[in-house]
């Protein structure tokens, strides 16, 4: 992969964004890839959570930004979710048969985007400029932001003792119970230079919160500090898509998460954990039920399918959260 020019030094990318969309990995790649094809993809600024991120053999992995990276760019393995397509692991083979560290298996075409990403990092380039080059070389208009340019590690503490949290998710498959989680580095944090670039220039309409896990993928971004005062100084709705479907996750440990923790495992949890953050909350059907107790809290409620099988799904969900956001306008234009 061959360097491109700063693409942080534009003005005029980021003047097209109308949306920012705050990602995990798998799930909110899928909305992501619904907005991008139902907006301009230019349009589109995706704030992926970086607090997965971790050293790996001396490497930087960024799990869930390359999950969004590879999604957007049409290359991601369709049905796992994350990685390549007609990946190949003759590295993770290797490592394997040295007896080396075997437990997050690295894939050859995987690879390249991780050394790409350490040597410039190496050479001082920021995440944020990083993650733009990395998404002009995959021919993506989106754009992809880092939550920050600073590190920030997800740790848990848990029946096992205090597990770094790729130590728990991949090496462990989230067997020990999960009793707190904390964001290591948060305080000196600062939202990345991307988002502060981008949303000074950007002619933005709404703030979208994917279906992502809320404690894992949502919390961390929105715990930068500054970060959730600088998206809503920007006066634009913002609404969140409930990663619940009848108390069940469609993917991924949040429902375990959740009980693990002594949380109610609904919608209505979703809601109270953005209370005061989010102005309106995309339910699924299997959850209408829950609306009133919801937009109790000041929190419009609108109903759909959530679930995201197939594209279709993903461009619908993506053309309801735009709608919820747009009711929201028009509350406050006639308010």
């Amino acid at each position: 992969m061959s360097r491109v020019g700063d693409p942080l030094d534009s003005t005029a990318a980021s003047s097209r964004i109308k949306v920012v969309m705050l990602s995990g990995g798998v799930g909110g790649a899928k909305l992501a890839l619904g907005l991008s094809r139902v907006l301009e993809p230019s349009e589109l600024a995706v704030l992926v959570n970086t607090a997965d991120d971790f050293l790996h053999l001396g490497l930087n992995i960024s799990p869930d930004l390359d999950t969004v990276l590879y999604t957007l760019a049409g290359v991601v393995h369709a049905e796992q979710g994350w990685g390549r397509a007609q990946e190949r692991f003759e590295f993770a083979t290797a490592l394997r048969e040295q007896g080396g560290p075997d437990w997050f298996t690295l894939g050859d075409r995987d690879l390249r985007v991780h050394v790409y990403r350490t040597r410039r990092l190496l050479e001082g380039a920021s995440l944020s400029q990083v993650s733009a080059e990395l998404a002009q070389q995959f021919g993506i208009r989106s754009q992809l932001w880092p939550m920050s340019d600073e590190p920030v590690a997800t740790f848990v503490d848990t029946e096992q003792g205090e597990l770094a949290f790729q130590d728990w998710f991949v090496r462990l498959r989230c067997g020990p119970q999960v009793q707190a989680i904390r964001f290591q580095g948060v305080s000196a944090a600062r939202p990345s230079q991307a988002l502060q670039h981008g949303l000074a220039t950007a002619n933005l309409s709404a703030v979208i919160l994917a279906p992502s896990n809320p404690l894992l993928s949502i919390d961390p971004i929105l715990a930068v500090p500054g970060l959730p005062e600088l998206l809503r100084a920007q006066g634009r709705p913002i609404v969140a898509v409930s990663p619940l479907i009848a108390g069940q996750a469609v993917k991924g440990p949040t429902a375990t998460l959740m009980a693990g923790l002594g949380l109610p495992c609904d919608s209505v949890e979703i809601a109270r954990r953005y209370h005061g953050f989010i102005d309106g909350l995309l339910l699924d059907r299997q959850d209408a039920s829950r609306c009133e107790q919801i937009e109790a809290l000041g929190i419009r409620t609108r109903i759909t399918d959530t679930l995201m099988r197939s594209l279709e799904d993903r461009e619908r969900v993506a053309r309801e959260a735009l709608a919820l956001a747009a009711q929201l306008s028009t509350r406050r234009r006639d308010a």
